[in-house]
């Protein structure tokens, strides 16, 4: 089992945080809300719903996810926005490219703007500029759950922190689920959790977890080293 002995309970409108070494099933447990997998005992629910008697279709629509590696198609860059609400104008895909700080890279640096072709595997891109593509999609997308995977890793520390001010608004009223090994978006968290070795160890606000968990203070402790 790469999970055991999970019981979380998170609140309509709740921010989440989770944190944890590497290959502690972070991201198996956000895969599981959106189930690319599901579980072989217990259930995961929404609403009292288990997950496995709604449709995917129905699910995944009330789902906005930006992972590390963002998923974009040899298309348009506005395309590939678009892909979060088909229906929504070209104002409002390039309102929400403006919040996820994709726009002025989209017009300054690339050759037709937003009717560039990305490529195949999105290789005429960096990797910062593909989940900032891919943030602007979840984001116009305006989903009632928003799962955020190690979704600004690979952008700038100046970019993460005018990211991090447009999710502080974003997020209001909408269920979010962070899963981070960069400490500095926890400000965002109502409550963090702690994992290792695929179980929940700990869940508090940052100050108590700095107070009572170890697991919690090595991990701050590190991030701390490796920004020195």
């Amino acid at each position: 089992p790469v999970l055991s002995d999970i019981n979380l309970t998170i609140d309509s409108g709740e921010t989440i945080a989770v944190v944890g070494p590497n290959g502690c099933g972070k991201s198996t447990l956000a895969s599981l809300l959106l189930r690319f997998y599901d579980p072989t005992s217990g259930s995961i629910q929404i609403d009292d719903v288990d997950l496995r008697s709604v449709r995917l279709f129905d699910l995944r629509e009330q789902i906005g996810l930006v992972t590390q590696d963002a998923v974009l198609f040899n298309d348009t860059v506005e395309a590939n926005i678009r892909l979060g609400r088909p229906e929504a104008t070209d104002e409002e895909v390039r309102d929400a490219a403006r919040r996820a700080h994709a726009h002025e890279f989209i017009e300054s640096s690339l050759s037709s703007g937003y009717q560039t072709v990305v490529g195949e595997g999105a290789s005429r891109l960096s990797g910062g500029q593909r989940q900032r593509i891919a943030l602007a999609r979840a984001i116009l997308r305006e989903p009632k759950i928003l799962i955020l995977d190690e979704a600004t890793s690979q952008v700038d520390l100046k970019s993460e922190r005018q990211i991090q001010g447009i999710l502080a608004d974003f997020i209001r009223q909408r269920t979010t689920i962070i899963v981070t090994h960069r400490l500095s978006i926890l400000d965002l968290a109502d409550r963090i959790v702690v994992m290792e070795g695929g179980r929940i160890v700990d869940i508090g606000t940052h100050a108590e977890l700095l107070s009572r968990s170890a697991a919690f203070r090595r991990l701050s402790e590190g991030q701390h080293k490796r920004s020195a």
